[in-house]
């Protein structure tokens, strides 16, 4: 009896030591990336093509955008190059995103479908209007972004010379004067979006598609399973190019940019449908990668398996929050659990010094260092949306209600 007593608990040992190891693997990929990243370091846009080589189609896929798609429009109209064309797709609108697009002078196609609804069928009435007259490369820009000056052909040209998908510097900015639950927000949105994708980028040349601001060659897009409803339909097809191995390039040198909604409640519903889609896309799509690189190693994919495997930051942090008292406590009563113990607290530290470097190198701007200190009370407030994911996941697409 005590024989078998002794040997459950080593087997539960065992158990909880490789529960420490699997939750200090996204931590450890975090700080590998956040290193690679290292500080921005700009370099010139752009290539050798001249501007008017690259034939653009640009799609705006719009629903009920009508108090954000005029600036949009406006500021890409002023990029457009002689053939280029400007497509807005309005999907199920009720409002007058249509009319208003058209007074532009942008091409708009009005798309209506009961079940069939989601940014994905969006693009893929675009690309299907597109084929008689096929540009060389279509750039997708969503109806509130705003692309900085000369990035449409700064991303064509790079997107034309690699014949791979190519995604711009995609940031969320807290509006003037926003409180500290936001600019948290805006810092979570920048190590997700620009830290980790350089760092992905220079290990292994690739990065994730972010949804907006984003190229593809012609042949890519018109072979693309775009009509789907996943609700993180741009991470599920960057994994799909890189796994066919043209994997996405990241040209940081410029931007598309948005805001967040300045009202609380609807700043929680537009982060609850990121990071549900965040997290289905981690289950299903990591496993097809790290396939992939059992098959034939590239360090493309590789490198945006390490990305995925990072679960939102807040998320993370309660997961450690969590266990880390546990694995302690366990060595307490018993030194067998002292390796669960350490991988634990290493986890943690790394974690800490991941975050602190991103906040060096690239947000001491946007906030102080007591701010940072506050990340606890910010993983709080996201805790309703991992307790919805497990009750009642997001799906489809879902506008983000804003007050004008």
């Amino acid at each position: 009896m005590e024989f078998i007593g002794t040997s459950a608990f080593m087997f539960m040992a065992w158990l909880l030591s490789g529960m420490a190891i699997l939750l200090a693997i996204p931590a450890c990929c975090l700080l590998l990336l956040t290193l690679a990243a290292g500080k921005r370091r700009p370099v010139a846009a752009g290539g050798t093509h001249p501007a008017s080589a690259v034939r653009v189609a640009i799609l705006v896929p719009a629903h009920n955008e009508s108090v954000h798609v005029l600036p949009t429009l406006h500021a890409l109209q002023a990029q457009l190059q002689p053939g280029d064309r400007l497509l807005v797709i309005a999907d199920n609108c009720n409002d007058d995103t249509a009319a208003l697009a058209r007074a532009t002078g942008a091409e708009v196609l009005e798309r209506q479908h009961a079940s069939l609804r989601g940014k994905g069928y969006a693009l893929a009435f675009g690309v299907d209007a597109l084929r008689d007259a096929a540009p060389d490369v279509i750039i997708v820009v969503d109806a509130d972004c705003i692309v900085s000056e000369g990035g449409i052909q700064a991303l064509a040209q790079r997107c034309q010379q690699t014949q791979c998908p190519v995604q711009m510097l995609d940031l969320m900015l807290a509006p003037a004067g926003a409180g500290l639950r936001t600019r948290m927000l805006e810092f979570a949105w920048l190590v997700k979006n620009q830290v980790r994708p350089l760092g992905s980028f220079r290990l292994g040349r690739a990065c994730h598609l972010m949804g907006t601001g984003m190229a593809l060659p012609w042949d890519l897009a018109a072979g693309a399973k775009l009509a789907t409803g996943h609700i993180a339909e741009d991470m599920k097809l960057g994994v799909d190019m890189a796994i066919a191995g043209r994997p996405c390039q990241f040209l940081a040198e410029v931007r598309v940019t948005s805001e967040f909604p300045r009202d609380a409640a609807v700043a929680r519903t537009q982060k609850t449908r990121w990071e549900h889609g965040h997290l289905q896309t981690l289950t299903q799509e990591l496993p097809r990668l790290l396939a992939a690189f059992v098959r034939r190693p590239r360090a493309a994919t590789w490198v945006l398996a390490m990305d995925l495997v990072v679960p939102p930051l807040a998320l993370y942090f309660l997961c450690l929050v969590i266990s880390l008292p546990l694995f302690v406590i366990g060595y307490c009563l018993s030194p067998a659990l002292g390796f669960a113990a350490l991988v634990s607290v290493c986890s943690a530290l790394a974690l800490a010094v991941a975050i602190t470097l991103a906040w060096l190198n690239h947000a001491r701007q946007l906030l102080s260092l007591r701010e940072l200190l506050s990340v606890p009370l910010y993983a709080a407030w996201k805790l309703p949306v991992y307790v919805s994911y497990f009750l009642k996941r997001k799906s489809g697409w879902t506008r983000t209600a804003r007050k004008v």
